[in-house]
């Protein structure tokens, strides 16, 4: 699976533009082997009157969707005998800035709405959406969805809804919102003047700028509508260098659920410098040897390696069908003691934090493997009620258009007990792996290719000399099984990483500590 458009720090998951339109009868006919999707006229401008929701007092993003059409919306999606279903609300704004040689090249507002409506049958789901909000759009789209199900209903719908809205991991006392592009634009400034200062060798900047205030809504046939207003914010600096007739470009980038006072002098310091610094230190790298070498994953970035070649394989989906070669491992030990990996909705303004799952799950931190012994699944509600658990809180979806799938949050692995100089000085000869970017993964077997941009070979256990156009291949869970050293210097990082997954893209975290792998393939130059 590439990992170029799955995983870029310019890899943007608010996708614009009018959705495929589906006929009735091909839209039953993929409802019938599973899911169905169903687009109906776009309007900005909900018809329905202000109520129910909106009077309340912690106030609804959606006045068009009061109590009684939420109650009839989930009345006709399980009419016809679905025993689970939802109303799925999203309303988005989207500010993009770019800037290339001292000059805003361009500069976007967009707006994005609509509801999703969702029929479950056991593992099936009958799915349509509309981009237009009046009570007739809404219920057809809700009597598609419906056409699942052939039998009397199953469950009744909820007259009175009990209304949640946590905001525990990323609320911000100042919302994208309310900022105006003169407060973005210094700050944008000020990196590509630090950027530009630190070295003559600097000959260009580009710096891209994200901000996105989304509100989501989601009402179930059980008679709870949760309400979760999700910010994130990203800053990307690319930076080219010349010296000598030779150009080298690379970057850096900063992204989670924050606000604009996170944008501190410090910050934008620390992400033109490395973009900076990890631009010229190309200029004296090399190719390290070929064949198979010990291998120092770096502490942060390394964590795309968990998540790709380990991650997907633990989503239950894959599992539930057979296709993960972690199917019939739950229980076993998989890796050293000292490995334990966790997927958490729950780190502070993390770009992968969930305060609410697509499906109306409480964000948690879920323990996959245990001291080396898988002991969870990502699960979202149908993998599940399929494998007899609780839910993860991993039912994701890109947008309203999507059904929601397992789908990891942020993933990493915890710490170890030894130092990053006691791993370095255990190699002898090695590279350490330090920023990644494009690849490959196949997920059933969890074999792997990927690209490292920066690192460093390891002679005598200690730095030799930097490495560029390094591959390193690998099987995933073989890899794991070859962990035989970790620190105690674990982190997130901080880029704004984009999982793909069935076409839907959704923002992640992920991180590593350093970790020494004994073995994997490395593409080198051969000696």
């Amino acid at each position: 699976m590439p990992l170029a458009p799955r995983h870029s720090p310019l890899a943007d998951p608010a996708r614009q533009g009018a959705a495929l339109t589906t006929s009735r009868r091909a839209l039953i006919s993929g409802i019938a082997s599973g899911v169905g999707l169903l687009s109906l006229p776009a309007s900005l401008a909900g018809c329905a009157k202000p109520g129910g929701l909106a009077a309340l007092e912690l106030g609804s993003p959606f006045p068009e969707l009061d109590h009684g059409l939420l109650s009839r919306l989930l009345s006709t999606l399980s009419a016809r005998g679905a025993t689970g279903a939802d109303v799925y609300a999203q309303r988005a704004r989207r500010n993009r800035l770019r800037l290339e040689d001292g000059i805003i090249s361009s500069a976007s507002t967009t707006i994005d709405q609509g509801v999703g409506l969702r029929a479950l049958l056991g593992d099936k789901a009958g799915y349509a959406f509309t981009e237009d909000l009046s009570p007739a759009a809404l219920e057809a789209a809700a009597r598609t969805a419906a056409a699942i199900a052939n039998s009397a209903p199953a469950q009744s719908a909820p007259q009175a809804f009990q209304v949640g809205a946590p905001d525990r991991h990323y609320r911000l006392a100042l919302p994208w919102a309310e900022v105006g592009v003169d407060q973005k634009l210094p700050l944008i400034q000020r990196v590509e003047a630090i950027a530009k200062g630190l070295d003559p060798r600097v000959s260009r900047v580009s710096i891209t700028w994200s901000d996105d205030d989304e509100s989501v809504l989601l009402a179930t046939l059980d008679g709870r509508v949760l309400i979760d207003r999700r910010p994130m914010t990203r800053l990307w600096v690319e930076v080219t260098a010349t010296q000598n007739g030779r150009s080298f470009s690379n970057s850096s980038n900063v992204a989670g659920r924050e606000g604009l006072a996170w944008y501190t002098e410090d910050r934008l310091q620390q992400v033109a410098r490395e973009a900076v610094e990890r631009t010229l230190v190309l200029f004296d790298a090399r190719r390290p040897p070929a064949g198979e070498l010990p291998v120092v994953l770096a502490a942060g970035a390394s964590g795309i390696l968990l998540h790709e070649a380990i991650g997907h394989g633990l989503e239950a989906d894959f599992n539930r069908k057979k296709t993960s070669i972690y199917a019939d491992m739950l229980g076993q030990s998989i890796a050293p003691e000292l490995v334990t990996i966790v997927d958490s909705a729950t780190e502070p303004h993390a770009r992968g934090a969930l305060n609410v799952d697509d499906e109306g799950n409480e964000g948690q931190r879920t323990v996959l493997v245990e001291r080396g012994k898988l002991v969870s699944y990502i699960h979202d509600a149908t993998s599940a009620k399929h494998y007899g658990v609780a839910p993860t809180g991993n039912g994701r979806r890109e947008s309203f258009r999507h059904v929601p799938l397992p789908r990891m949050r942020c993933t990493f692995m915890e710490d170890g007990p030894h130092s990053v100089d006691e791993i370095i000085s255990s190699v002898q000869r090695g590279i350490i792996a330090e920023t990644f970017t494009n690849g490959q993964v196949q997920i059933g077997a969890g074999d792997f290719t990927f690209y490292i941009k920066n690192g460093w070979m390891i002679e005598g256990g200690k730095r030799a000399y930097p490495i560029k156009d390094v591959n390193i291949i690998g099987n995933g869970p073989e890899a794991l099984r070859r962990v035989s050293m970790a620190a105690n210097d674990g982190r997130l990082d901080s880029g704004g990483w984009t999982c793909g997954k069935d076409g839907q893209s959704v923002p992640v975290s992920q991180g590593l500590p350093t970790v020494r792998v004994d073995r994997l393939t490395v593409g080198g130059e051969s000696v």
